[in-house]
């Protein structure tokens, strides 16, 4: 026998073997659709009877093997079931005759056998026939398990008369010897008669007996015939029949132990017992077998004729670790016979299915190990040898080495049952290999690919990339890359290069560590090669057999380490109005805070980001890659992976430098709906190769969020202005980011226009815009508005359509302190330069840096007056809140900023103020003391004054005659009525709000000829308190009248002896109630030489007192007092009117009492 059945397991030694072959020419799928019918009737009951009959079919069995039927009955074909075709009545003749040609290959051992015909109706198929059966098709066969029950219950009739033949043969005849094939030419010349000799018979008759009784359903039987078989044999020497004895002890006591069967998924075609009632699972239970043995049988031939005292016994069947005892023992004695290889091997595979079911796999492994080495050559070179002439037609050729690869796969199948992954793996390659031998002349490259594709399990390798994300890399790197390398080449040969590229990636994918330099750039070149014909894709391939290839991304080229969204630049970042924030907060909740609440935004916030991206803009994401490959790695078409939005991926193309190193790359896109859009991942194409790589499955990944939300579409602007950007760069501390910076030099006191353009540059029309400025924190006083501007005109044009420019102007003001600072008086003194007048005190004056003790002897250039260590900074950012489209709807809004960077050169200073007063109580003279700190000429006027022009470094004294103020009339300031306003900070706002009074009258100006430039020289922080009262008008107001007429400016005329009426009037405009008063005139001469007469008793004379007297004096009321005066010469007299001092008039200040001074000429009397 050489032709193994690997399919061997323990309980097929109680099956009945039935050949189901097609005669003449029938379809492969017609023939399987009826042995599939057929093989389904696997076990029956006897009837009248416990016992189970239990048939093993096979489409294929070589004839050879049939003659070791008597060694092991289970090898013997008992029943051969022929499928044919037949269409005629013509075709029947010749159709039976192949019937019974194909029975004579078996005929020697069949108990019986049938034929199916399919397609012969008429006379011939409505004969009754017992071994011939007639179908029309194969479709209308219904009675096809009822024909296959029928005719193994005439087997079974044919196996128990031959038991009980064998069993109860009181002939008294000699027991004939039975033997395998190449025994027979031993036994020749033999002493029949010799003891020795009928031992020998009686120990293979009961070996064969045994046999019988186990594939007859009598399993305790069997094991009574099995163990005197053992005794005698064992007696003889006998040690192929003894190991066969054991072998059958073993299987028998494997049934008894493993009802369910050995056979496992590989084999299990049947699991005895499991489709029967429970009833008939007691079968295999001591004493539950049907006694037929006679007691009194075969005494004239020497076997013990009281079998059934062993009946019933325990010791009978053997234990689970005897089993294997005997397994080794029958296999040892089988070694001892070249020719009875492949029985040795079959018992070697069904010990290790037995062991396997007792979870022993180190003594299983030991018995595969001796499979491995068991040599089947002679027994294939006899067999050759011997048919070589009429079956080398067949194909026994090739099956040779079919029967190779068929070994090497059973092997793995049961390293694979007891455990043993990375062996049966092995195993599992050399039968693959052995499918492209070079000896076969067409290489199955398939049935290659297929088993490679089973061996990756064994060495810890899956064709999905994803479980080589977690944790260490498992398994041998070297054999893995073989075993992939092997896959690629098999997948080649196929001609399938989607399949090749697909492994190849997954090399490159998974392996990417393990290869050398030189490795990677091989197999990167192959990959080109393969994807110049094929490229790769991301979609699934399905093989033949069902099996799925998932794809495989290129993760790691580049691998990328952080992925990060970036928000929306300063200029474009949405923002929420604040009146309609609360709009979209959906709180159900009446309480102000909820820890429910803030658990599910804690949730969301996982991976949500704070920020919103806008439909229609360009938004980005960056991503920190380094290539790993030893040279440049050039990738394609890479672009974002979104969902939850629709979204416009606008791929990027890079070429990373070898072994880079992090390197960034910034990814874009546009959103065309809004929602809540979350970023996946990228995609890539390497090397041909599309890949999506998602973010889940990068490991080491690092990301603040990847879900972000869309808002409505905006309109944007572009800005553009009159004025140069500027270097320097605003940082604000609010954190507001500047989109643009624009600078200008400006001289103190002047105003410049700043023409800002905004265009349309969005899809959205403009339909609101707000501007607004920020002054950023400055050591300098500023007054009067710094920025100013009107948005009228811009306004008109809204909605402001795509594509359109607004204009809106700016004006700017710069009016800083014009006070001098000790520090340029000090510069001005060491360049002998000569300055009249003090410096002023004033409260606002800041000191920019203390006092130079030591200055240097030679100062450096340019430090003259107007040097940029004078030059003051302003920076200011205006702000364009604008809006329109869908996302004005939405309550959403976009900020553009301006910076504003302004340097301010001195011009004027005032180095010294004062006051005279004028000929009018109501008037008064302000000093200026006019410096000019520029190097070129510039002139200086104010309102209705003459211009004063300042050559450079030159200083003049500037006299105003400005009328009083009255800052009594001067509204209060919102903060004088807080409640809890700083004095300090009250007296500070008074004192600005009149400085900014006088100089609106003042109006003094600057011009700088040369430079075509002007500007506005400001009065407001010069002023100190003492200056301020000399400039107000006092609360009450004394006007004094000669003859009716006011004497505040000219000189009064009157005649000499005429009365003069005077008239004294006290108007009261401050808040409170004054007086009474008491008026004293007293007159005198003023000589012009700095000496006044007051003695004039004899040329003045009063009419009355000289002393008036006034009442109290309400708030917003008049009081008058009359008198006359005579004047008794001619000449010039002044009157000198004062106010007693007493309680009343001590409580209020002096300069409340400003009385004019009177002039008085008196005149010749006219004839």
């Amino acid at each position: 026998m050489s032709v193994p059945d690997y399919m061997q397991c323990a309980e097929d030694h109680q099956t009945l073997l039935v050949v189901v072959q097609p005669v003449g020419i029938v379809s492969e799928e017609n023939f399987f659709r009826i042995y599939k019918r057929i093989s389904s009737v696997s076990q029956i009951s006897v009837r009248d009877s416990q016992r189970v009959l239990y048939i093993r079919y096979r489409h294929h069995y070589p004839p050879e093997n049939n003659e070791w039927g008597d060694f092991q009955t289970h090898r013997k074909v008992v029943g051969l079931i022929t499928i044919t075709d037949c269409f005629s009545a013509k075709d029947w003749p010749q159709t039976f005759e192949k019937f019974h040609v194909q029975k004579e290959i078996y005929g020697s051992t069949l108990y019986d056998s049938r034929l199916f015909v399919f397609g012969l109706q008429g006379e011939i198929a409505e004969q009754p026939r017992t071994d011939v059966a007639f179908y029309p098709n194969y479709e209308d066969c219904e009675t096809v398990e009822k024909r296959i029950e029928d005719f193994i219950e005439s087997l079974f009739i044919v196996l128990e008369s031959k038991r009980l033949d064998r069993a109860t043969d009181k002939s008294g005849d000699k027991i004939p010897l039975l033997c395998v094939p190449f025994e027979k030419k031993d036994f020749v010349g033999l002493d029949t008669d010799s003891r020795h000799y009928k031992k020998r018979c009686q120990g293979r008759m009961r070996k064969h007996v045994g046999d019988l009784c186990l594939q007859a359903g009598m399993l305790q039987d069997s094991l009574v015939h099995y163990h005197m078989s053992v005794e005698l044999l064992r007696s003889v020497n006998d040690f192929l029949w003894l190991g066969a004895a054991l072998e059958g002890l073993c299987s028998a006591s494997v049934i008894y132990h493993y009802p369910g069967g050995t056979a496992g998924k590989a084999g299990a075609q049947r699991v005895p017992g499991s489709s029967l009632p429970a009833e008939a699972a007691n079968r295999h239970r001591p004493g539950a077998q049907e006694v037929l043995i006679d007691p009194g049988a075969l005494t004239t031939n020497g076997i013990n004729p009281d079998t059934s005292a062993e009946i019933g016994r325990a010791k009978n069947c053997l234990s689970p670790e005897d089993i294997i005892d005997k397994y080794k023992e029958a296999i040892s004695y089988y070694s001892k016979y070249k020719n009875a290889g492949v029985i040795e091997l079959e018992a070697c595979v069904k010990a290790v299915r037995v062991l396997a079911i007792q979870k022993r796999s180190m003594e299983a492994s030991e018995f595969l190990q001796n499979a491995v080495y068991i040599n089947l050559r002679q027994q294939e070179s006899k067999r050759k040898s011997s048919e070589a002439k009429t079956t080398k037609k067949q194909g026994f050729w090739k099956l040779s080495e079919e029967e190779k690869i068929q070994r090497y796969s059973i092997l793995s199948e049961l390293y694979e049952l007891i455990g043993f992954r990375r062996k049966a793996a092995f195993f599992k390659r050399v039968a693959a290999m052995q499918c492209v031998a070079p000896s076969i002349s067409e290489p199955g490259w398939r049935a290659c690919y297929k088993l490679l594709l089973e061996t990756l399990p064994g060495y810890s390798l899956s064709l999905d990339p994803k479980d080589f994300n977690k944790g260490t890399h498992r398994g041998w790197a070297a054999v893995q890359m073989r075993l992939l390398h092997e896959l690629v080449y098999a997948s080649r040969r196929m001609g399938n290069p989607a399949l090749s590229v697909r492994h190849l990636s997954f090399l490159l994918q998974t392996m990417l560590d393990f290869l050398s330099d030189q490795e990677k750039k091989d197999v990167t070149q192959s990959l080109e090669n393969y994807t110049s014909k094929c490229p790769g894709t991301m979609e699934l391939i399905t093989l033949p057999d069902g099996l799925t290839l998932p794809p495989v991304p290129f993760t790691k080229l580049p691998i990328v380490r952080r992925v990060k969204l970036l928000n929306l630049p300063a200029s474009l970042r949405p923002q929420k109005m604040k009146s309609l924030l609360g709009q979209n907060v959906s709180t159900k909740s009446p309480f102000i805070y909820s820890p429910i609440i803030a658990h599910n935004r804690g949730e969301e916030r996982n991976k949500k980001i704070d920020f919103q991206w806008v439909q229609g803009d360009v938004c980005e994401v960056q991503l920190m890659v380094y290539n790993p490959m030893p040279f440049e790695l050039r990738v394609e078409n890479m672009g974002l992976l979104t969902s939850g939005v629709e979204f416009e991926s606008l791929p990027a193309a890079l070429s990373l430098p070898a072994e880079s190193g992090l390197y960034p790359v910034t990814l874009v896109g546009v959103p065309q709906t809004t929602g809540t859009i979350t970023v996946n991942g990228y995609h890539t194409t390497v090397f041909g190769v599309f890949s999506d790589c998602l973010l889940d499955n990068l490991p080491g990944i690092k990301t603040s969020g990847s879900t972000v939300e869309v808002i409505p579409a905006l309109p944007r602007l572009q800005i553009s202005t009159s004025l140069p950007r500027s270097a320097h760069s605003l940082q604000p501390s609010s954190g507001d980011e500047i989109s643009t910076n624009v600078s200008v030099q400006l001289y103190n006191g002047e105003t410049q226009q700043l023409v800002i353009k905004l265009e349309n540059i969005g899809m959205e029309p403009l339909e609101k815009l707000e501007v607004t400025s920020k002054i950023l924190t400055t050591k300098e006083k500023l007054y009067g508005d710094f920025l100013s501007w009107k948005l009228e005109d811009a306004l008109a044009q809204f909605p402001l359509q795509p594509g359109k420019v607004a204009t809106v102007i700016i004006n700017i003001k710069v009016k800083l302190d014009f006070s001098c600072q000790e520090t340029l008086l000090q510069d001005l003194s060491d360049d002998g330069i000569s300055v009249s007048g003090f410096p002023l005190c004033s409260p606002f004056r800041q000191v920019v840096r203390p006092r130079v003790e030591n200055k240097p002897v030679n100062p450096p250039e340019g430090s003259k007056p107007g040097d940029s260590s004078h030059v003051k900074t302003l920076e200011a950012i205006l702000n364009f809140k604008y809006s329109g489209g869908p996302g004005h709807a939405e309550g959403y809004y976009r900020n553009l900023s301006l910076g504003l960077h302004v340097e301010v050169e001195p011009s004027v200073f005032f180095t010294r103020v004062s006051t005279l007063p004028a000929t009018s109580t109501r008037q008064c003279h302000l000093l200026l003391d006019v410096f000019n700190s520029m190097e070129h000429e510039l002139t200086v006027s104010a309102r209705n004054n003459e211009e004063l022009i300042l050559h450079a470094g030159e200083c003049q004294r500037m006299a105003i005659q400005v009328d009083k103020f009255n800052f009594e009339n001067f509204p209060e300031s919102p903060g004088e009525k807080g409640q809890f306003a700083n004095p300090k900070q009250l007296e500070e706002e008074r004192q600005e709000a009149r400085g900014l009074e006088i100089n609106s009258k003042l109006d003094i100006r600057e011009a700088h000829p040369s430079l075509k430039r002007t500007g506005e020289a400001s009065v407001e922080g010069l002023l100190n308190q003492l200056v301020l009262e000399h400039l107000q008008l006092a609360p009450l107001q004394w006007d004094v009248l000669v003859d009716g007429q006011p004497c505040d400016c000219e000189a009064a005329a009157c005649q000499v002896g005429d009365p003069v009426r005077l008239e004294v009037r006290l108007t009261n405009r401050s808040p409170r109630s004054v007086g009474p008063f008491a008026l004293t005139v007293v007159p005198f001469q003023d000589h012009q030489n700095g000496v006044h007469n007051y003695d004039l008793h004899n040329a003045v004379s009063f009419v009355g007192s000289s002393t008036f007297y006034l009442d109290a004096v309400q708030p917003l009321g008049q009081s008058a007092c009359l008198g006359a005066l005579l004047f008794l010469y001619t000449g010039d007299f002044f009157l000198l009117i004062r106010v007693h001092e007493d309680s009343t008039s001590k409580e209020l200040p002096p300069s409340w009492f400003c009385l004019p001074s009177v002039h008085v000429r008196s005149l010749e009397a006219q004839a």
